[in-house]
């Protein structure tokens, strides 16, 4: 039986053997990139160079990438579905086609997972108005005489885009017994803001294993929670309920929980120190804490428990330091979290039976208030009404709402116009404008000032930054004239790459935190800021205009964070 390090290293190990380069992970949450607050899939981080851009290791890639996603959310629960996963995945930037990647697919499902190919079946995109019907994919599975071929239509065969726009294409899915192992996505197009589908510049293939559910599939379970990934979260879970997984009853409730946790303490564990909100990422986390305390009550949980289980998930990851590096950040937000929840959880659902006696349906103004006194996301009133029958009126609870503050994102929601890795003239100039900041920082209050992260939009750029102490109007104001100083001394931006300890050896600012390949792509402005990043940037500092911070505030403890514009 595999363990899932043994599952990593032969992926790894084969695609290296192909020659292909093997990158780091990315933070969960993504750099500058606003249709999205979560790394979702393993090509998440490489859109810069799907879309054209070189990569410094080269064309042909292959990683492991931590992902969450929360559009299934309600799905969870059951024995496949997560919303933290770790994604392996191999990339060929313009290089190799559909038929080698399918053949790359195959030798290590039968040569090396030894599977056998009778019980290999796959699927492929019978086409529609946008793409035509992916025959080249049919034949390359032909060839290696896999007889179990279905083609199927959008909605299960096609990928993409990650966001609003970018690249996207047909796919074709591999079942091992009828559950999906892998899947090879074909980007031959990218969707355009108008909705078209235009043939891409260039053609990429991205697939996507992941590790939860082939570990199951090669340990012969139909349940991924039985593996060796869940199974100590488990037994740490039966042993504050008193409950046994294996009764059919408290299944349910414990894989929500095991799921809840490990997503919550990835995102916490995370250098960019998200804590829970009312807000964007914040506000995805606190829904999962808070699901997985309700389903602790229904187990009959009444005390403090979800850093028990936090505790039992970071030993499981040790290629990941951060966890056991924010181990203590981690187990505070979460019994901070769990003691504001449960002093209002009772009181509310009281409230929620007061509510819907003798009703078909809750109000927006009803679903706010449990929101707004009683600390209830929205899809925990939708959850708790759909066990009883009742419908929720969304519609106006976004009215209420929008009435205090601007609506709660979910990272399966568009943020804001632009799409995945929008490189549109404005966010080009705003990301120049970003390292002239980063740079003005430090120069003002000191070389200790480390990126913390950074998110851009056409509307603005969002930058974050250590340091201890809210800025005087006179530092902001300083900062400010630093960048429209450099903007007017017209300074010519060049890129190179170099290797990672070349790079920082030279005086190259790089994110706190942030893993870097070896080799990596540097932007020098002028002689006044060096910086390790993907792009894209203008040539010239003169093209970004004035620069304008409208705002300075924090985020987290020792953490400020810069909003600001270009006019």
């Amino acid at each position: 039986m595999l363990s899932r390090t043994e599952l990593i290293s032969l992926y790894l190990n084969f695609f290296k053997s192909k020659s292909h380069k093997i990158i780091p992970p990315s933070s969960l949450i993504p750099e500058n990139d606003p249709s999205v607050l979560f790394t979702t899939a393993g090509m998440h981080p490489l859109v810069p160079y799907l879309l054209g851009q070189r990569h410094p290791l080269g064309k042909t890639l292959v990683g492991v990438q931590k992902c969450l996603r929360t559009q299934d959310i309600d799905k969870v629960g059951n024995e496949t579905h997560h919303t933290f996963f770790e994604m392996l995945g191999n990339w060929s930037l313009g290089d190799y086609w559909k038929k080698q990647a399918i053949e790359y697919s195959y030798e290590f499902l039968t040569k090396i997972l030894k599977l056998k190919k009778e019980e290999l079946a796959v699927t492929c995109f019978k086409g529609n108005k946008d793409a035509k019907k992916d025959i080249e994919s049919e034949q390359a599975w032909k060839s290696l005489g896999i007889k179990k071929i279905k083609f199927l239509g959008k909605e299960d065969n096609w990928w993409g885009p990650a966001g609003s726009t970018g690249p996207c294409g047909p796919d074709t899915e591999m079942f091992v017994n009828g559950v999906e192992i892998w899947n090879d996505v074909f980007m031959e197009y990218e969707k355009t803001f108008e909705g078209k589908f235009i043939k891409a510049k260039q053609k990429n293939v991205d697939t996507g294993m992941g590790v939860e559910r082939t570990l199951a599939i090669l340990s012969n379970l139909k349940d991924n929670y039985e593996t060796e990934i869940f199974q100590p979260i488990i037994n740490v879970i039966e042993k504050i309920s008193n409950k046994s997984y294996s009764d059919e009853k408290n299944k349910k409730a414990m894989r929500i929980i095991a799921d809840h946790i490990r997503a919550s303490v990835f995102i916490l564990g995370d250098d960019k120190k998200i804590i829970p909100s009312n807000v964007q990422h914040g506000y995805v986390l606190r829904r999962l804490i808070r699901r997985a305390i309700r389903y602790g009550k229904l187990l009959g949980i009444n005390h403090p428990f979800t850093f028990r289980v936090a505790e039992s998930v970071i030993p499981l990851y040790p290629d990941y330091p951060e966890l056991k590096k924010n181990k203590q950040f981690i187990i505070e937000n979460l019994k901070q979290e769990e003691l504001r929840f449960s002093k209002t959880l009772e009181s509310g659902l009281r409230i929620f039976e007061r509510i819907i006696k003798d009703k078909k349906s809750i109000s927006g103004k009803d679903a706010f208030l449990l929101f707004q006194s009683y600390g209830f996301p929205i899809e925990l009133t939708q959850e708790l009404a759909e066990e009883k029958n009742i419908k929720v009126e969304a519609i106006s609870f976004d009215e209420e709402y929008k009435k205090h503050q601007e609506l709660s994102k979910t990272s399966s929601a568009g943020m804001f116009r632009s799409g995945l890795a929008d490189s549109s003239e404005k966010t080009t100039r705003l990301h120049t404008a970003t390292h002239l900041l980063n740079e003005a920082l430090r120069r003002v209050l000191g070389k200790e000032v480390k990126q913390r992260g950074s998110n851009i939009t056409p509307e603005r750029l969002r930058f974050d930054f250590n340091f201890p102490r809210k800025l005087t109007n006179e530092e902001t104001k300083q900062v400010e004239n630093l960048v429209n100083e450099k903007v007017k001394e017209n300074l010519q931006v060049t890129r190179e790459e170099t290797s990672l300890k070349q790079a920082i050896k030279e005086g190259a600012q790089a994110e706190f935190g942030h893993k870097y390949p070896e080799k990596v792509s540097v932007y020098t402005i002028g002689n006044f800021s060096k910086e390790i990043c993907t792009g894209p940037h203008v040539k010239n500092t003169k093209s970004i205009g004035k620069f304008k911070i409208i705002k300075e505030e924090s985020v987290a403890a020792g953490i400020r964070r810069i909003k600001a514009i270009i006019q």
